[in-house]
């Protein structure tokens, strides 16, 4: 088969509503048909990963995608590195990015350091209820693109609507979460220490990434080790050649709809769909008006 479509995964949360697209997260695989995504990596092999791909990730898909849609703030978080993951027991840190969808005017996220603290400042900051200070802030519209390393500190606010692709993995370290409590009245976790030793503390000037938006072109937004994402807008077909990539990718439709044929194969695709096409493939000719994220490993 040329392509997988996969029905996602909904979650709801204390602040909102999240649509695992695609998930090889265990005990929460997406579907398509009677098959998990695991399985049929399992079954499917190097023929859908491609040769390098597989020899480095194994039986388990390697991205986890999914839509966000923030009702509240989420709590302010970190993900470890791989090396800081393996050392918690975990079997890989978490790199990500957000591609901002239709979101409400006054939506706004965190996203890295805007000053220089030591873990000492942080651990006081969180216990003082300040560590939203130290943080930089920007308000986001459709398009905006932010890539989260590893360590880095983040969180979505209310109002967001975003597109999240990241490395298999659900560890998440809350360090401030506003004082909500849960469905039995708790306070949530938090996970203070965790985060002190997973924290990247180097501060940059601006953490947006940036792009020229253009039409009927694919613009690159994140060439990572874990994963290349771009971004499609297009109103004229385009011929997408894969026949020198050795890796599988997927395509997430962000808005609007239309075709694509797949090495002769011919499927609708609209905003929410999400595509898996095995390594073999060798071209994609869009058509219609639709905006698409490709994502893939080189």
């Amino acid at each position: 088969m040329n392509y997988y479509k996969f029905n996602p995964l909904q979650k709801t949360l204390i602040w909102g509503t999240e649509s695992w697209l695609l998930s090889g997260v265990a005990g929460n695989e997406t579907m398509v048909g009677d098959h998990s995504l695991n399985n049929l990596v399992r079954e499917q092999k190097d023929r859908l990963l491609g040769k390098y791909n597989y020899q480095r990730f194994g039986d388990e898909f390697p991205l986890l995608v999914k839509f966000i849609d923030a009702r509240q703030d989420l709590s302010i978080q970190v993900h470890p590195n791989d090396e800081i993951a393996h050392r918690h027991g975990k079997p890989r840190g978490k790199t990500e990015m957000w591609y901002v969808m239709r979101s409400t005017p006054d939506a706004k996220l965190y996203n890295g350091l805007a000053r220089v603290i030591t873990p000492e400042e942080y651990k006081q900051m969180v216990a003082d209820n300040r560590i939203c200070d130290a943080l930089a802030q920007y308000s986001v519209k459709e398009g905006d693109c932010f890539f989260i390393p590893a360590g880095r500190i983040h969180s979505i606010g209310a109002g967001c609507r975003l597109a999240e692709i990241q490395q298999t993995c659900d560890v998440t370290y809350r360090i401030y979460d506003y004082g909500r409590r849960d469905k039995d009245g708790n306070l949530r976790q938090l996970h203070t220490e965790q985060a002190a030793e997973s924290i990247d503390y180097n501060v940059l000037p601006d953490y947006r990434t940036y792009y020229d938006p253009e039409k009927n072109i694919g613009k690159v937004l994140v060439d990572c080790p874990y994963f290349t994402t771009s971004v499609y807008d297009l109103d004229e077909p385009m011929l997408i050649d894969y026949s020198e990539l050795d890796s599988f990718v997927v395509l997430v439709g962000v808005e609007g709809d239309g075709t694509l044929i797949i090495d002769g194969d011919e499927v609708s695709f609209r905003a929410g769909d999400t595509l898996l096409l095995p390594a073999y493939i060798n071209n994609v000719r869009a058509e219609g008006t639709i905006k698409f994220l490709e994502t893939y490993i080189a």
